[in-house]
C-alpha cells in the first residue's frame, strides 16, 4: 500500500500583523465562512434531533429512517468535501487503485498572502462539532442496544460509522498521515466500514 500523501499543514497561521493585539484577536474570532460554518453543524445536529424526536412527530419508521440516513449522508459529504477545506484547510479521501488496494490521501492548504485563512473561531467550531456528534451517536448505540430497540440499530451503526470516519480522517490529516500506525489503523477502518456496508446491503 502506497504511503499517504500529505502537504504541510500551516492553515492555523493567521497571525497577520494588523498593528495591535486587540485587532488581531478580533480578526481571529471573526467567522469568515458563515454558510460553511452553519452547514457544518446543521446536517449533523438535524440528524440527531430527528432521530430523538421522530417518534413524537411520525409513526412511520421508514420515513424517519430514510430522513435521518439522508441527513447523515449530506453531513458526511459536506464535512468531507466542503467545510473541512474551508474551515480548517484540510481534506482527505480514500481511493481504490486498479489492484484493489486502498490508498488514503491527506492534504493541507498552504496559506498564501492573497488567500483568506480560516480563523480560530471557525476551527474551534469545526473540531467541536466533529468530536461531540460521534460521541452522541455512540451513546445512542448503547441506549438502543440496552433498550432493545433493535430496529433502529442499523441506523445508529450507520451514524457512528459515517461520523467516526470523518473524525478519523481529519485526525489523520491533521497529524500529517505519515506514521506507520496511521496506515495500519486506516487500513483497518476502511476494511471495517466496507464490511459493515456489505453486511447491511
Amino acid at each position: 500500500m502506497a504511503s499517504p500523501q500529505a502537504l504541510v499543514d500551516d492553515t492555523e497561521d493567521v497571525s497577520l500583523d494588523f498593528g495591535n493585539e486587540e485587532e488581531l484577536a478580533l480578526r481571529k474570532a471573526k467567522i469568515r465562512h458563515p454558510l460553511a460554518t452553519f452547514f457544518h453543524l446543521f446536517f449533523r445536529v438535524s440528524a440527531i434531533v430527528t432521530y430523538v424526536c421522530c417518534d413524537w412527530f411520525s409513526r412511520s419508521f421508514v420515513g424517519c429512517f430514510v430522513t435521518v440516513l439522508l441527513l447523515l449522508s449530506f453531513d458526511f459529504w459536506s464535512v468531507k468535501n466542503v467545510t473541512g477545506r474551508l474551515l480548517v484547510g484540510l481534506r482527505w479521501w480514500n481511493q481504490i487503485d486498479e489492484d484493489g488496494k486502498s490508498h488514503w490521501i491527506f492534504e493541507a492548504r498552504k496559506v498564501s498572502p492573497g488567500h483568506t485563512a480560516a480563523t480560530e473561531a471557525e476551527a474551534r467550531i469545526f473540531w467541536l462539532g466533529l468530536v461531540i456528534c460521534p460521541v452522541i451517536w455512540v451513546v445512542f448505540f448503547f441506549s438502543t442496544l440496552f433498550s432493545l430497540r433493535l430496529k433502529w440499530l442499523a441506523l445508529v451503526i450507520a451514524g457512528v460509522s459515517l461520523q467516526a470516519a470523518n473524525l478519523y480522517g481529519y485526525i489523520l490529516c491533521k497529524m500529517g498521515g505519515d506514521s506507520d500506525l496511521s496506515r495500519v489503523a486506516a487500513s483497518l477502518l476502511s476494511q471495517t466500514v466496507f464490511q459493515t456496508v456489505s453486511a447491511e446491503v
